[in-house]
């Protein structure tokens, strides 16, 4: 079972968020540090824990929310394989996320490969064709093709919208109105999974894919250790996919290290083992962790209710 750790101020190795308090002079009373540099050390310290104390003030008291409602188009393709099998680099095994319900979102949801494994609920505007509660869909390709809507459902998110047997006439629509919000991704039966992708190259080149990541947050750093040493070692982000890459990546029995946005402050995953010694291209390996971190945005109107 691994662990999550916040940002603490108990002077652990993981930094934490400046507090605001009276500047005081990192020199002793005898030393003779020049005042002017002395000054401006303090100047731009205090200036910076005012500006966290500002932006943590209006994430707090603006209108700070996990479920940003948003209007847009969607449309649909003919074939769910394209978009499983899209920019993220999950393959075939993406429809088995959601059951087939995915989706590609324009560049600004997919964030460069940021965005992918985040999870959506969308809702079609027209009510006599549609279902209130939408359906829900995992993002795993990116839409470059159509700038006038958010979202390319795959056929069945996309019939998924209609209300019972209206599938027909949803089918004769190139695109619809929707609305939709980001939620978290719940996988009951999964941990957070890791994929050696074939791309691998023993003893050192190691890539790999997180997949079934919960929660509703996104992944900016994956470090590498083995097991115990507490020397991690960072991978790279290949592109625009979901797909990490090393060079020199340690021997033995190894561990993750993994980052995620959970609003202003990173909240790490670190994993126990989950890639064993000899670990197999093409394996996928359970971390013993998930993530359950929800993160907020600045927003309105805010939708905190289940669609039903």
């Amino acid at each position: 079972m691994g662990m999550v750790v916040r940002p603490a101020s108990d002077g652990s190795d993981i930094p934490a968020p400046p507090i605001l308090t009276p500047p005081s002079s990192p020199y002793p009373p005898t030393d003779s540090a020049p005042s002017d540099i002395t000054d401006l050390f303090l100047s731009v310290h205090y200036l910076w824990d005012l500006k966290f104390l500002v932006s943590s003030l209006l994430l707090s008291f603006a209108c700070a929310c996990d479920r940003c409602v948003h209007q847009s188009k969607a449309s649909h393709s003919t074939s769910p394989l394209p978009i499983a099998a899209g920019a993220c680099g999950y393959g075939p095994i993406a429809l088995d996320f959601n059951g087939g319900y995915v989706a590609a979102a324009n560049p600004a949801l997919y964030k460069n490969g940021v965005g992918c494994g985040g999870c959506f609920q969308i809702r079609c505007k027209n009510s006599k064709l549609c279902r209130s509660r939408g359906v829900k869909v995992v993002l795993t390709d990116v839409n470059q093709k159509d700038n006038q809507t958010d979202f390319i459902l795959s056929p069945k998110a996309f019939m998924a919208l209609g209300r019972p047997g209206m599938a027909p006439q949803l089918k004769k629509l190139t695109t619809v109105d929707i609305e939709y919000k980001r939620i978290p991704c719940e996988y009951k039966k999964h941990n957070l999974t890791v994929r050696v992708e074939e791309t691998s190259k023993k003893p050192s080149h190691l890539s790999i894919s997180l997949l079934y990541q919960g929660g509703q947050t996104e992944i900016s750093t994956v470090d590498v250790s083995q097991v115990g040493s507490g020397n991690f070692r960072f991978m790279r982000r290949r592109g625009i996919s979901a797909i990490w890459d090393m060079s020199d990546a340690p021997t033995g029995n190894l561990q993750l290290r993994v980052a995620v946005t959970g609003g202003y402050d990173p909240v790490w995953i670190i994993t126990d083992e989950v890639l064993p010694a000899d670990w197999k291209i093409g394996s996928v390996y359970d971390s013993g962790s998930q993530i359950n971190e929800i993160a907020q945005e600045l927003c309105s109107p805010c939708d905190t209710k289940q669609w039903k």
